[in-house]
């Protein structure tokens, strides 16, 4: 149960990437927590106020980037899909999160959501309860999401 709330923690922590250490190896490079600004998500990608808050940047030998976002009740994301797929581990909170097609599906804190490279879905928070997870997206040629149209109110669940 305590695994859930480390890991924003030390995602934001600690990033591990490639660095020169004393004698020529490799050593583990630390982001603080805070040193990036956090900031309010696109309105052209998110229904409300969504806060995007970064953890890590693709490069180097990374090739995947992760973010904190934080939903409040009736936000949710437009729909998109990633070129190499994308993991959610939910944080706080409930949401739901839906594939093209398909029914929407709740998560809550704890859960880890797998989506595939080029499958169009979106995620949010549920009308009455936030949600905040922490997404990693891979990168393929420099990119990692392809935004499309948004949620329509009448499609978001009740």
């Amino acid at each position: 149960m305590m695994a859930r709330f480390l890991i924003p923690a030390l995602l934001c922590a600690c990033a591990v990437a490639n660095a020169a250490a004393p004698g020529g190896g490799q050593q583990q490079v630390i982001g603080k927590a805070g040193a990036q600004a956090a900031s309010k998500g696109p309105a052209a990608y998110f229904s409300g106020e969504v806060e995007v808050g970064p953890l890590l940047a693709a490069g180097g030998s990374s090739k995947f980037s992760a973010a904190q976002v934080t939903f409040p009740a009736g936000a949710r994301s437009a729909w998109h899909t990633h070129p190499a797929g994308q993991y959610l581990v939910v944080t706080a909170g409930s949401g739901w999160t839906q594939e093209w097609g398909g029914k929407p599906v709740a998560i809550r804190a704890g859960d880890v959501v797998w989506c595939p490279p080029g499958v169009k879905h979106w995620h949010g928070a549920t009308r009455t309860t936030g949600m905040s997870h922490v997404a990693m997206s891979g990168t393929q040629d420099g990119k990692n999401v392809d935004w499309m149209e948004k949620v329509a109110d009448a499609d978001y669940p009740r």
